[in-house]
């Protein structure tokens, strides 16, 4: 089964937080964030202007990129999860 997002949506596959620190301490699960990067899969056509002309997505397929906290909408398709994000919510790519 395929997802496609829609207008600017970007269908992303979160990507686990490091469970050790650089300086060596190991991370409990209880003590874990909620991830904030993870790998576009797929993307929308674009956003439309006010003259309805399609404005392209800046990310593409492949790139890893830092979202917002608590953005998006969680799916999940055949045993694997993955996140919906419209562009906005997108604040870099890695």
């Amino acid at each position: 089964m395929a997802i496609k997002p829609l207008a600017d949506r970007i269908l992303l596959e979160t990507l686990e937080p490091e469970t050790k620190t650089q300086g060596g301490i190991y991370i409990p699960d209880n003590a874990k964030e909620k991830p904030q990067k993870g790998k576009v899969i797929a993307v929308g056509t674009g956003r439309k202007s006010d003259k309805g002309d399609v404005i392209a997505l800046d990310v593409k397929v492949g790139d890893v990129v830092l979202y917002g906290k608590y953005s998006g909408t969680e799916v999940s398709v055949d045993g694997k999860d993955f996140l919906i994000v419209k562009e906005s919510d997108i604040l870099a790519v890695l």
